[in-house]
């Protein structure tokens, strides 16, 4: 396996880095180019790719600078940041071959209606898709069509590492237990993420088997919840509940 190296940015930004022994590194999401082009020369890397999921300036705000720097990296991005700097578009379905490693390309829409995945076992960069506990906002896209992101994702390995891009997983486990405050993985799981937290430690990357435990989201199957979510309406369908769920975390 490659080295996977997260670089904080922003306020609670991950830009992930996957790096080979001999320097060669692929970057994912650089929302800003000061952190990255820190660690390139700390680390004597050599960028040879750019993977971006989304149009979002906080993924993508750095990639003008960095191809400053290294005028050969190969930037891959959707259709919505073609403006961004990106040298190839990709879409839903390709195969892409980086650091010798080869990734598949899925749509993810949602959070933004091109937002694209990518996945080479065991990474996956899910942008602003999943976070940890959580789902990302809908700017553009729909609940169902976040919902079918998810079941996506949730179709991947159990041993899937999930690089989301944003440290908000405290919030979202207290929101999750705001909906479930008996459940025992969801109370376990806070005090350790609260701990890390205390100690400004990093939550992520997490597993895919972590999150069907703790991820609320990935739960609208879990007679629990629906019987939590009975009590206000009555929702058959897990797409309808993730739905209920996704606009109670927006006021919460």
């Amino acid at each position: 396996f490659m080295n996977l190296i997260s670089i904080p940015a922003f306020q609670d930004n991950y830009i992930w880095v996957l790096s080979e022994d001999d320097g060669r590194c692929l970057i994912v999401d650089p929302g800003e180019a000061a952190p990255v082009l820190r660690a390139i020369s700390d680390n004597y890397w050599h960028p040879e790719a750019i993977l971006l999921t989304h149009h979002h300036n906080d993924h993508v705000g750095g990639v003008k600078e960095l191809l400053r720097h290294f005028p050969d990296i190969v930037v891959y991005g959707p259709e919505e940041t073609r403006d961004k700097g990106v040298t190839h578009l990709v879409t839903q379905g390709d195969r892409l071959t980086i650091l010798g490693a080869e990734f598949s390309v899925f749509s993810s829409p949602g959070h933004t209606l091109g937002h694209l995945c990518y996945f080479s076992f065991p990474y996956l960069f899910c942008g602003d898709t999943m976070f940890s506990g959580g789902c990302g906002r809908l700017f553009e896209g729909t609940a169902d069509q976040m919902y079918e992101s998810f079941c996506k994702i949730n179709a991947l390995p159990e041993d899937t590492i999930i690089c989301c891009a944003h440290e908000y997983t405290l919030t979202n486990i207290k929101f999750a237990l705001s909906i479930l405050p008996e459940d025992r993985e969801l109370n376990e799981y806070y005090l350790k993420v609260k701990e890390l937290r205390a100690k400004n430690q990093k939550t992520l990357p997490t597993t895919l088997k972590n999150e069907r435990r703790i991820n609320i989201f990935l739960r609208t199957q879990d007679p629990d919840l629906a019987a939590v979510i009975n009590q206000e309406t009555n929702l058959l369908q897990p797409n309808a509940r993730f739905a209920w769920l996704r606009s109670k975390k927006d006021n919460f």
